[in-house]
């Protein structure tokens, strides 16, 4: 979903469920078979460097306009990404 005062931005949110684990965890809590995570981020258009013009993953805590973040919950209720809020 596009930021409302930014074009060169777009917050995602995933519902991600484990499969499997390959390696050694780090943290064994939380990490069975079918547990669900939610990971909110963001696309932006880089500035610098090789990036720069390109599409890239936020790589910082996103910040989200309180509007743009209703707007993003209520998009992922109606998708059924998260079933309920609050």
């Amino acid at each position: 979903m596009p930021q409302s005062n930014l074009d060169e931005k777009v917050f995602i949110l995933e519902r991600l469920r484990k499969v499997q684990h390959s390696g050694r965890l780090s943290h064994r809590k939380g990490s069975k078979k079918g547990h669900i995570e939610y990971r909110i981020g963001y696309f932006v258009v880089g500035k610098n460097g090789n990036k720069k013009g390109k599409w890239t993953w936020g790589q910082y805590c996103p910040l989200i306009p309180k509007k743009d973040f209703n707007k993003l919950i209520r998009k992922a209720l109606a998708e059924g990404t998260i079933d309920s809020w609050r």
